[in-house]
Parts: structure tokens; C-alpha cells; sequence
């Protein structure tokens, strides 16, 4: 697999968007990427839970939650499957909880912090949609990059070595 150093990845491509430094690293994958698919939800999980019950075919779901601190939109079993049925992450503009479980987790996962109450489930929200935080547009077939580092926003897939 390509390693993926954000740095680098800035240095080489300085046209790259740059998320504002506000996202923790859960997942057991630390370095991940792929192309954009979205959820935009607020404290509604419903999906979060639909898109990742499907194949990610190595895609990153980048989630809008409207950046609520007050409960979590992805959990060890979503976050299970999501790694069980090919996505690479999950980007969570929200929180997560079971960290403990999610930092062993084959799955990159970044995400505001971690919260123990999990998500209402009324249906809510949309898919495949531009969604916009941490200073960034995103939108369904750009491609994300992360790592410890930071996450970054390309137009298209980069040549990485």
C-alpha cells in the first residue's frame, strides 16, 4: 500500500486544501485515503449506519455532523463493519466513542473527540452531498489524505511513490 505523509504530500502538491487542525486520531489504521463519498447529519447516526453497511470499495466517508460535541455518530460496530465491508475511514466532524475498541480497528478514523452517548436515529440527513468544516469543501469524488499529520483535500487521486 502507498504510505501516506501528509507533509510530503503538502510539499509536493501545495495546491492541496488543508483541514483545520482540530481532528484526533482513533482508528487502528493511522494513515489512510481514498475517494470522497458524505453524510450530512446532525446527532443522527441513520446514515452513517446505511453507508457503511455498503461496500466502501476503498472509499473515505467524510461526515458533516454539524460539529456536535454532544453525542457520537460512529461506534465499535459500525465502525466494524465499515472496516468489514472495504472502507478505508471514516472523517467524523463530530464525535466517536469505544476507543478503545476503534483504536484496534482496521479502519483510519479521525474525528473532534470522544463522547459516551450515542446518536438519535430518526432517519435524518443526506448522502452524497457537499459538505463544508475545518476550513474545507468537500465533495463527493475528490480524494482525502490522512495521518497523524493532518488531513488534506485533493481535486483527484495524487501520484504518491
Amino acid at each position: 500500500m502507498t504510505q501516506i505523509v501528509t507533509p510530503d504530500i503538502c510539499d509536493a502538491y501545495p495546491e492541496v486544501a488543508v483541514c483545520d487542525p482540530i481532528f484526533v486520531n482513533y482508528g487502528g489504521q493511522e494513515a489512510f485515503f481514498g475517494p470522497v463519498k458524505t453524510v450530512k447529519c446532525f446527532e443522527d447516526n441513520s446514515l452513517v449506519k446505511q453507508a457503511v453497511a455498503e461496500p466502501g470499495d476503498g472509499a473515505v466517508l467524510v461526515v458533516d455532523a454539524g460539529g456536535s460535541t454532544r453525542c457520537a455518530m460512529l461506534g465499535d460496530m459500525l465502525a466494524e463493519q465499515a472496516a468489514g465491508n472495504g472502507w478505508a475511514g471514516v472523517i467524523m466532524y463530530g464525535c466517536v466513542r469505544d476507543v478503545d475498541i476503534l483504536a484496534e480497528t482496521d479502519l483510519g478514523i479521525q474525528a473532534l473527540g470522544a463522547h459516551p452517548r450515542k446518536s438519535e436515529k430518526r432517519g435524518e440527513g443526506q448522502r452524497d452531498v457537499p459538505v463544508a468544516f475545518a476550513g474545507v469543501d468537500f465533495a463527493p469524488g475528490q480524494w482525502v489524505y490522512a495521518d497523524n499529520n493532518g488531513i488534506l483535500v485533493a481535486e483527484s487521486r495524487l501520484e504518491l511513490d
